[in-house]
């Protein structure tokens, strides 16, 4: 299983995000020098957040990004559905016969990893933006 840049760097721009919206909006150049992750990139992932109705964007000088709900109200789910970032650990389909070998039945081993999958994807729907921002700031004192 592997987590792509796009999803960490969504979530990681996210939080930045959370934690500095309710005083203004935030530009994605802000984001980028603090974050260590390049404009550009920002630019397609905000893209698609913005789609996905994640955040909203705002014009002017003091324009720049704000989220469209409340931080503890985003799920990691939503912004990994937002960047079509999916989490899975086995290539087949799960409701295919034929397993991610090719051969006609699954591998000894494919319950184990599709429980896994499970596990990974519960806890992502259990953590929000919020629990992010409080973590790092209860880390700090």
């Amino acid at each position: 299983m592997k987590l792509t840049s796009k999803g960490r760097y969504a979530v990681m721009a996210l939080a930045d995000l959370a934690r500095f919206d309710n005083i203004h909006p935030v530009s994605l150049r802000d984001i980028s020098l603090r974050q260590g992750i390049s404009l550009d990139y920002l630019e397609q992932i905000f893209s698609k957040l913005r789609k996905k109705e994640i955040v909203q964007s705002v014009r002017g000088t003091q324009g720049g990004y704000v989220l469209n709900k409340k931080a503890k109200e985003i799920k990691l789910t939503n912004i990994f559905d937002a960047v079509d970032e999916k989490v899975k650990t086995v290539q087949c389909k799960k409701e295919s016969k034929k397993g991610c070998n090719g051969k006609s039945a699954k591998c000894l081993t494919h319950n184990l990893w599709d429980e896994l999958e499970n596990h990974i994807n519960n806890f992502f729907e259990e953590k929000s933006l919020d629990d992010l921002v409080k973590n790092n700031s209860e880390r700090r004192i």
